[in-house]
């Protein structure tokens, strides 16, 4: 039986605990749990939409039903159904419908004659004709037909009739008739039945019924139908059960759950009594015989021997015509024969319990999200249609081979929406991430360096770390004197010459410009981006900063405008690297620590060694080789000594870089040790 909706939830409840308890831990970020908080919300809805069973995405969920009967193709029918088919041609040949009682006496006794198991009407013949008794006693001599009723089950009053349905027809037994309380088969006002020759004589009645879903497709019957107090069968159902041997006490409606028939078959139903129909294809993939060839005599009686023939209409403009997930226009009489053949063979599909597809809808929601969380947008994207692909194929393998029909509507859509509210949140998110990125750096490094940051934000986190850097000092020196001398107009624009042109220099290097500081400017490498040969870098672009200076000299000397020189310092050290100043107000990603006071001392040494470029001993050691292999270009590294500078208690080894030319060999010349020299000053 399948799940109230109360157990569901409760089993929902069960399942999403742990689920939920995700946004309990401290370490998950925002960003996940605003992505369980949506794919929460979002399977909770569609879970609420698959409890009322909303009628557009119902009807999405049936059509996947034909689609995964149509994949699958026609199979191949029992071979124990006939269709007798009252056709075009036998119209054609006998004359149009209705035809005289006659004609169908005949049929009966050729059929009873040719040796037909059952023979299974399905035309109502409710209207008298002086030929009744006739046809009443073929059928009574044959003893093999099932004649069918009609119930109107549309809502109003119930209309009563002089003529009541044997009881004998009902359901002898039905187990835990009080479920029928919640769970009512159709309840039908009014019942058509044959003549009484026909109804009488019969060897059991049937209803013909059928019950087409929202979309007008006939993909269930209705095995029982409740009228006057009693459960009444199908036809298709009454027949199968002869066939098989079952009587009619051994024919046992389990409430809500299946119909029994003895031990031989158990047809599982939905609440309502209704079961799936497993159509084997399209119209016509059952065997139809012409009536006018069987009158005719031009058919082989063997072919008919010890099977089930249904008699009914198939021409276009006598025949009921029904919309199945094959056709849209089959007879109703091959409704009939698909339905026999599916009681006869057992293959009569279930839809899977709520339980199941409540469990496919989180399992798929809780993976959709991982997908999010975990992969960039082209990668989830292409997971993701993977997903609803393997969702939707797993409904066609159950169907087919556990013959169980499981809701891929539901969890295809909710994975789907997960998906895009998940990614337009991710996109509103990162691109803020990322203008906030690119506010922050677009002044510090390189475009390259930018994209790289947004790419993976987590290399430009927010706050301090500690990481190992090479950081560079230049100042303009003289620049007091130089202010002094010359217009603030003149000066302003020479200086902004040069710092643009040392910029770029240190974007070429691709260097964090950290700031400017007057004249002076400061910059580093290691950080925000992982720069194993950070030393490296800040010493080639040193070198390119004097080449480029020496450039903008002559320029400014062709000029006639004043000449600006500049010393630089490099250390390289442990620092703290991140954004410092007022939250809110005035923040800058920059370096503190030791080493940056070190290297601003190690600069300020250029005008005592009349010296360009001085770096430090722990620049120069991750740069050793190279200097020996001339790996890094042509230039010497000369030991000044070892300084103890202000602030300072033990000597650092300082030395001075210099551009070579190419015919030159690189060298290098260590410090002496016992060449100390103690600054007091700056």
């Amino acid at each position: 039986m399948p799940n109230s909706p109360k157990s569901s939830f409760s089993f929902f409840k069960n399942i999403l605990s742990p689920f939920l308890k995700l946004f309990e831990i401290g370490q998950v970020t925002l960003k996940i749990k605003i992505n369980l908080l949506i794919g929460a919300v979002l399977t909770i809805f569609s879970t609420t939409v698959m409890v009322f069973q909303w009628s557009p995405l119902e009807t999405l969920e049936q059509k996947s039903y034909d689609w995964h009967l149509k994949i699958r193709g026609p199979q191949k029918p029992p071979s124990e159904i006939v269709i007798a088919a009252i056709d075009e041609k036998s119209v054609e040949k006998i004359g149009r419908w209705p035809w005289s009682r006659v004609r169908l006496a005949e049929l009966i006794q050729w059929l009873s004659q040719a040796g037909a198991e059952l023979i299974v009407l399905d035309i109502i013949l409710s209207e008298k004709d002086p030929n009744d008794s006739l046809l009443g006693k073929a059928i009574q001599e044959s003893g093999i037909v099932l004649a069918p009723i009609n119930f109107d089950c549309s809502p109003g009053e119930k209309i009563p009739r002089e003529t009541q349905i044997p009881l004998e027809a009902a359901f002898q037994k039905i187990n835990h008739p009080e479920r029928f309380n919640r769970f009512s088969p159709f309840r039908a006002r009014k019942v058509t039945f044959p003549v009484p020759e026909v109804l009488l004589e019969a060897m059991a009645i049937g209803h013909i019924n059928m019950f087409a879903d929202m979309d007008g497709t006939v993909r269930w019957e209705g095995l029982a139908v409740e009228y006057d107090g009693y459960l009444f069968p199908s036809i298709d159902l009454r027949a199968a059960a002869i066939f098989l041997g079952i009587p009619s006490e051994k024919m046992i409606i389990e409430a809500t759950e299946r119909v029994l028939l003895g031990n031989k078959r158990s047809i599982p139903t939905d609440p309502y009594g209704q079961m799936l129909i497993h159509y084997y294809g399209p119209k016509e993939t059952f065997k139809h015989i012409p009536i006018s060839d069987i009158l005719e005599g031009t058919v082989n009686p063997k072919s008919l021997l010890g099977k089930i023939v249904l008699v009914g209409a198939t021409s276009p403009g006598i025949s009921d015509l029904r919309v199945t997930p094959f056709s849209a226009d089959m007879a109703g009489i091959e409704k009939h024969a698909n339905v026999i053949g599916t009681l006869l063979e057992n293959k009569s599909p279930r839809r899977a319990a709520f339980s199941t597809n409540l469990l496919i809808l989180l399992s798929s929601a809780l993976f959709s999200i991982l997908l999010i969380i975990r992969l960039k947008a082209s990668g989830a994207a292409i997971t993701a249609l993977v997903s609803v692909i393997l969702i939707l194929s797993s409904g066609f393998f159950s169907l087919n081979t556990w013959r169980v029909w499981i809701n891929t509507i539901y969890p295809s859509l909710n994975l789907v929406m997960i998906f895009f509210a998940g990614m337009a949140y991710n996109y509103a998110t990162e691109e803020r991430y990322a203008r906030r990125i690119r506010a922050m750096f677009s002044s510090y490094v390189t475009e390259r360096v930018v994209n790289e940051l947004i790419k993976n934000p987590n290399l430009a986190r927010l706050g301090g770390s500690r990481r190992e850097v090479t950081i560079l000092f230049s100042d303009v020196r003289g620049f007091t004197t130089f202010s002094e001398k010359n217009a603030p107009e003149q000066v302003v624009s020479i200086l902004n010459e040069y710092l643009e042109a040392m910029t770029e220099v240190i974007f070429h290097w691709e260097g964090t410009l950290d700031k400017f500081i007057g004249d002076a400017i400061v910059a580093f490498w290691g950080a925000p981006l992982q720069q194993p040969d950070h030393a490296p870098r800040a010493v080639c672009c040193s070198l390119h900063m004097i080449q480029r200076l020496k450039e903008l000299q002559q320029k400014w000397a062709a000029e006639g405008k004043p000449v600006l020189d500049c010393g630089i310092g490099i250390n390289t050290g442990e620092v703290l690297v991140g954004n410092i100043g007022a939250e809110g107000k005035k923040m800058d990603y920059t370096v503190i620590g030791d080493h940056v006071n070190l290297c601003a001392r190690i600069e300020s040494l250029t005008r005592k060694y009349e010296c360009s470029i001085l770096i430090s001993e722990f620049t120069l050691n991750p740069i050793k080789e190279a200097i020996t292999a001339s790996s890094l270009g042509h230039f010497s590294a000369v030991g000044k000594g070892r300084v103890i500078v202000k602030g300072k208690k033990l000597p650092v080894g300082i030395y001075e870089i210099k551009s070579l030319e190419e015919n030159q060999a690189c060298f290098l010349e260590e410090c002496a040790e016992d060449q100390i020299t103690q600054f007091s000053e700056k």
